[in-house]
């Protein structure tokens, strides 16, 4: 069944109900995400960017951004390995390798991993034949344990590269590691390649900065617009969360005249407050995946400026989207009680899953972005970061 923004929404919200049954459960057991991975593909989320000519069902980041939100709200880590995806894939039009990896993409759901960490060592292309042999190891690696594919970054004599690896590739080992404090299932532990074989049809193109183009570097505010729409999603299901117990079993204080801690006018206070901030956050999130689609749908015609204007906007949204959702997983515990601490409530998952990835990158460095922006009419330069 080809998707619709509208049943894509509805997808996701199923696959948000069965990922909510089990969340703390799911994230004490610490395992590979293979069954949430497939529970992904049953619904067809997977494919839902790829173009309707590779037989995807070609919507935009205004319904991936939201599709990667409502994850979220059940479940951070699953969101996380979604819209990673949704990056990852989308290079196969901003860098190239559409035409020979969209359709195998699209017809089987492939879930796509990274491991292009730019802080890890390079690893290193060497020549062999008319393709390369891959060779090293990422500390990092986002869905390569449970992914159909990945991009890799790689250099060659001296070049950096973007190369497809299937996930079954000889030479390919995971290593099983990612023991965090939070995002626990996101599958980001680390990868080794030992002479892993790439051949041409493999190399994606060039993902240094002088080879990089307006649209191709869009994959950097694409990727810090997903961050933006997890850690709001987090923050929702916080929030809902934390109603759902404080309407059936936090008590009032001592010192309250009200019937029941729903009824407290500082606890009702303190909820408006949060919901009020990340409604905020909500609004600038949906101006920004209007933006990443208005930036994405201009193809070859897209300039550095209104590149570098969405990026603005982008950090703007990862400014705010950090400190609200740090904010309200924290804030949650006053408004339901000492009570809710208990580890059979689970509720401390929410604050580890954004404290985990909000230090992904110094959050204080998008702050400076928008204030040189507002100040002085600058954009962020393009590293793999902005």
């Amino acid at each position: 069944m080809t998707l619709t923004h509208d049943r894509a929404i509805e997808a996701a919200r199923g696959v948000a109900a069965v990922l909510a049954k089990d969340a703390l459960e799911r994230d004490r057991a610490n395992a590979e995400p293979l069954a949430e991975a497939q529970l992904l593909r049953d619904a067809g989320l997977p494919a839902l960017l790829l173009p309707t000519s590779v037989g995807g069902d070609g919507l935009g980041w205004a319904t991936a951004l939201r599709v990667v939100r409502e994850i979220a709200v059940a479940d951070g880590s699953i969101a996380q390995l979604l819209g990673y995806h949704y990056v990852n894939v989308a290079n196969l039009w901003w860098v190239g390798g559409l035409e020979r990896w969209g359709p195998p993409s699209a017809a089987g759901q492939w879930l796509w991993g990274d491991a292009v960490n730019p802080t890890d060592p390079d690893l290193e292309l060497v020549p062999d034949g008319s393709g390369y042999r891959l060779n090293g190891r990422k500390s990092f690696a986002t869905g390569v344990s449970v992914g159909d594919a990945s991009v890799v970054s790689g250099t060659a004599e001296g070049e950096p590269l973007l190369v497809v690896v299937r996930g079954d590739a000889p030479g390919l080992v995971r290593g099983g590691d990612w023991d965090n404090l939070g995002q626990r299932l996101s599958a980001s532990g680390s990868v080794r390649f030992t002479d892993v074989a790439i051949g041409p049809d493999q190399v994606l193109g060039g993902l240094g900065e002088d080879a990089a183009t307006p649209r191709s570097s869009l994959v950097t505010p694409a990727i810090q617009a997903v961050f933006g729409a997890f850690y709001l999603g987090v923050a929702q299901g916080a929030l809902g969360t934390a109603r759902d117990y404080t309407r059936t079993t936090s008590r009032p204080w001592i010192l309250s005249d009200s019937p029941s801690a729903a009824a407290d006018p500082y606890v009702l206070a303190t909820y408006g407050r949060l919901v009020a901030a990340t409604r905020a956050v909500e609004a600038l999130a949906d101006a920004v995946a209007g933006h990443l689609d208005r930036a994405d749908a201009a193809g070859d015609a897209l300039t550095w400026e209104a590149r570098g204007e969405l990026a603005e906007q982008v950090a703007a949204l990862k400014v705010v989207s950090t400190d609200v959702a740090l904010d309200v997983t924290n804030t949650i515990f006053e408004v339901t009680g000492a009570r809710a601490t208990s580890n059979a409530v689970g509720l401390d998952r929410f604050w580890r899953n954004v404290r985990t990835h909000t230090l992904h990158d110094p959050v204080a460095y998008k702050r400076r972005e928008v204030g040189d922006h507002f100040l002085n009419g600058t954009h962020p330069p393009f590293t793999l970061y902005t």
